[in-house]
């Protein structure tokens, strides 16, 4: 076994020695400002975690080791090799540096470690440079962690000069080590996955803290895309059909396709239909937490507490997912959020659904997706115009129309400008219009254009959240001077909330976002507080319009009376939860069942199996959602003269 002692062997051993140091340090450092919400189990935490740190080292190390492994004597014994791998090493300890910084920053944004959202980040590269080059001092950041990894590589000179004064290792000697390593990496791809052995439910904290951050984020990558019935439990499809089938029969509604698992249905909405505009504001990352009409002490949101007392506002309203593009998802096509990315992002398959612009372009509607951003950001703009709606962004508009912008886009006040000219002319033209908009000021960096209110550009999420009220003030302000407000439903809604982090994997109060109605001439105010979620809007709006319609939409139509038992779906790519306004069940990759009772409160966490009444609707709703989209079945299919049709009576 001498040959575990010669050069190569031994410097590889250092470096894998100063990334666990690294990892050892990087996990206290995430831990300590948690002690509270983690409890017990350090032992267990730092345990697992090695585990994880070996298992993302055995892939990491290969490049590096097979090199030096293979490398000819005679080029290991040159001065300049020497002074090679003097320089690899530092590269090394900088790339240590640099990635638990990056895990410390994710940390502190998202409250995990790297997942599907890092590796998003990572494709669409330039708003996420932009993004952190406007966040952070960046420069200043580099130089620290540069200099900081020549100190340590010096530090490190004595053992790195002891590995390369050791002997060469003899051919059979390179051979076993190589093999050894390819082994090893083997072995850590057949015992290691994203659930084990961290454990699944039980504390988040802890669990996220037992993984490794470089690990997860190849994971997340290798695993973006989840098919239910392979990873999750599964009922017969018979028990399926006519679980959902019961959770759907809304009145007014006649099941039509020839599947049993086809949820496409003929929806007759009593009255005479009515076209009024629609202007649907989705609000980037405005938890109901802001509120101050829901007890925020801030006076964050003066204008939307306001509009709050002249609007229809459900107070009990929940978000799908914990991203921009599953609130998009949920809100155009509502549809549970189906493992693994959206739909929005399934390139190739995110298109030719029975949307909610699709139904209204079909009965005469401009539909427009209206972003602040550029729109092939997440996949936004194949997707809209994929699915019945037209598309302005950022690059539709002329740079001088444009007067503050980020890394993310427009500012909002930017955006609603745009709106209202998109507006003036589909009312020139006398024709309905639905503007879906998608703002992006209340994003890191939170920088917004100066003396509008009285918190400083830049200087975290208050700021940002009190330009956002500050810009749909004076939208309103404006579009009420214009002749087809009167006519004009305007909807606020969150894309999903500022935090999602918590002790559990589906934290479920940290779901909850506001949902207004606005329409004064049209629409009596109230509140409503009937359990509900971003799926429920579209067949709701469709509701206010009186129109008969075919539907493929999971949701239910809020505004008439409904015998069907609550529920709202709530998910992450890898856990799928259903809150039935008290208890909340999970389901988890590797067929994982849980139920949380109290959710909102003591959230008793305990493992179930499929008989459970609530584990039952949960997996039936995500296993016809993932039936459906597999099958085409959610597709839009334009009705036939004198057939079943989108009626306009």
């Amino acid at each position: 076994m001498d040959f575990i002692k010669t050069a190569p062997m031994r410097l590889l051993f250092l470096i894998t020695s100063a990334w666990l140091v690294v990892f050892f340090l990087t996990r206290t450092a995430l831990l300590l400002p948690h002690l509270t919400e983690v409890g017990g189990g350090t032992f267990t935490i730092f345990g697992t975690g090695l585990l994880y740190d070996l298992g993302f080292l055995a892939y990491a190390i290969l490049p590096i080791g097979l090199y030096l492994l293979l490398c000819p004597p005679a080029l290991w014994r040159r001065r300049s090799h020497r002074w090679f791998l003097q320089g690899l090493l530092t590269v090394t300890v900088f790339m240590m540096l640099f990635t638990s910084v990056a895990e410390w920053l994710f940390w502190d944004e998202f409250g995990v470690r790297f997942n599907f959202i890092a590796v998003d980040y990572l494709v669409y590269s330039d708003e996420v440079l932009n993004n952190v080059l406007e966040s952070y001092p960046i420069g200043t950041l580099l130089t620290i962690l540069a200099v900081l990894a020549v100190v340590l590589s010096l530090a490190l000179r004595k053992p790195f000069n002891a590995a390369l004064a050791a002997p060469l290792p003899t051919l059979r000697g390179r051979l076993f080590n190589v093999l050894a390593l390819l082994a090893v990496a083997g072995l850590s791809l057949q015992l290691l996955s994203q659930d084990a052995p961290r454990a699944q439910g039980g504390n988040a904290y802890q669990n996220e803290l037992a993984s490794n951050g470089p690990y997860q984020f190849f994971a997340a990558f290798r695993n973006n895309e989840l098919d239910y019935e392979q990873f999750y439990t599964s009922l017969p499809s018979a028990a399926v059909a006519q679980q959902i089938r019961a959770e759907l029969n809304e009145p007014n509604t006649r099941f039509i396709g020839q599947d049993p698992q086809d949820i496409r249905r003929m929806v007759d909405n009593p009255g005479t239909v009515r076209k009024p505009n629609i202007v649907l504001v989705t609000i980037e990352s405005l938890s109901a937490k802001y509120l101050g009409s829901n007890g925020d002490k801030r006076n964050l949101t003066p204008n939307l507490d306001a509009l709050r007392k002249q609007s229809l506002y459900f107070n009990n309203f929940y978000a799908t997912g914990t991203r921009t593009d599953r609130g998009l998802e949920a809100i155009t096509l509502a549809i549970p959020p189906t493992p693994g990315r959206s739909i929005v992002k399934r390139i190739g398959r995110e298109s030719g659904f029975a949307s909610l612009g699709q139904q209204l372009t079909f009965v005469g509607y401009d539909s427009v997706f209206v972003y602040g951003g550029r729109g092939y950001f997440d996949n936004m703009n194949a997707f809209f115009s994929g699915n019945g709606y037209r598309v302005v962004d950022q690059s539709s508009v002329d740079e001088s129309e444009i007067h503050f912008k980020n890394a993310w886009g427009m500012a909002d006040e930017d955006l609603y400008k745009q709106t209202l000219k998109l507006a003036d002319a589909n009312h020139a033209r006398q024709q309905p219009f639905l503007l879906q908009l998608m703002t992006t000021s209340n994003h890191r960096p939170y920088t917004f254009p100066d003396n509008r209110i009285d918190i400083k550009s830049g200087n975290g999420r208050d700021g940002a959240v009190k330009y956002t009220d500050y810009a749909i003030g004076q939208f309103l302000e404006q579009a009420r001077q214009k002749p087809w407000f009167d006519n004009t439903i305007f909807v606020f809604v969150a894309d999903h909330t500022a935090g999602s982090a918590g002790k559990e994997d589906l934290p479920i109060s940290n779901y909850q976002i506001p949902l207004f109605i606005y329409a004064p001439k049209l629409i009596e105010p109230r509140e409503n507080d009937q359990l509900a979620s971003q799926i429920d809007l579209a067949p709701t709006l469709l509701g206010l319009l009186n129109l008969d319609y075919q539907s493929t939409f999971f949701g239910r139509n809020l505004l008439q009376d409904n015998p069907l038992p609550p529920r709202v779906v709530v998910g992450n790519y890898q856990h799928l939860g259903l809150f039935d306004g008290t208890d909340l069940a999970i389901l988890s990759p590797r067929q994982g069942m849980r139920r949380h009772d109290d959710a909102l409160i003591e959230s008793l966490e305990s493992r179930t199996t499929g008989d459970d009444p609530l584990i039952k609707r949960a997996i039936t709703y995500y296993q016809t959602a993932s039936y459906g989209f597999k099958q085409q079945l959610l597709g839009w299919k334009a009705p036939k003269e004198g057939g079943e049709q989108v009626s306009e009576r």
